[in-house]
């Protein structure tokens, strides 16, 4: 009898453990590699974009540049941090930093697409939360308890989520357009590469 007690204590026991796992209650230690997988997502899809999602890009970045032309402003500080590469965070931090450098480039954009560019604005707006639904669909889960992230990743995070609330919206449209080839070609692809990224 005591045996059969002792023996379904453990099952309970395990029971649980993949019942708050599975819940998210207990944090996972896996690498983003076997949480991707098991949530199916592929993020290594862009280590390249296509040439014509390149093409759209171009095209946007080049309009959006002509229509900052004739405004003069003086802008008090970049909201991405100078030296920005995501080759000096750790592996795991650089999809939460291209996540906030994603999220402030769609709100701004998002912006600008209400004005005379919103056509052009279209195919790259949807490319960009595509690849932004992707990246938060591969990433573990927030923790909802424990320290924040600290040093550099913090430091970049605080600064973009911040940008907004310091800066006039010209300063951020041009802010983001001079930084999106930088985001599309250097940073996705070096989230997208993970450890081979160096």
């Amino acid at each position: 009898m005591k045996l059969d007690m002792a023996a379904g204590c453990a099952l309970v026991l395990v029971l649980m453990a993949v019942v708050l796992t599975r819940t998210g209650a207990v944090p996972l230690t896996r690498p983003l590699r076997a949480v991707s997988e098991a949530r199916g997502c592929n993020i290594a899809q862009f280590k390249s974009l296509s040439p014509k999602e390149l093409q759209a890009f171009k095209m946007a970045k080049d309009a959006l540049e002509e229509s900052l032309l004739p405004r003069d402003r003086r802008c008090g500080s970049r909201p991405f941090p100078r030296p920005w590469s995501l080759k000096q965070l750790q592996v795991w931090e650089r999809p939460v930093a291209l996540e906030a450098e994603l999220g402030l480039t769609l709100k701004v954009l998002g912006a600008v697409a209400d004005t005379a560019l919103g056509d052009v604005l279209d195919q790259p707006l949807r490319t960009l939360r595509y690849i932004r639904s992707q990246l938060q669909a591969c990433g573990p889960a927030p923790p909802t308890t424990g320290p924040r992230p600290q040093g550099r990743l913090q430091r970049w995070v605080d600064q973009l989520q911040e940008a907004p609330r310091k800066e006039s919206p010209g300063c951020l449209e041009a802010s983001v357009t001079f930084n999106l080839f930088r985001l599309l070609i250097r940073d996705l692809k070096c989230v997208a590469s993970g450890h081979l990224c160096t």
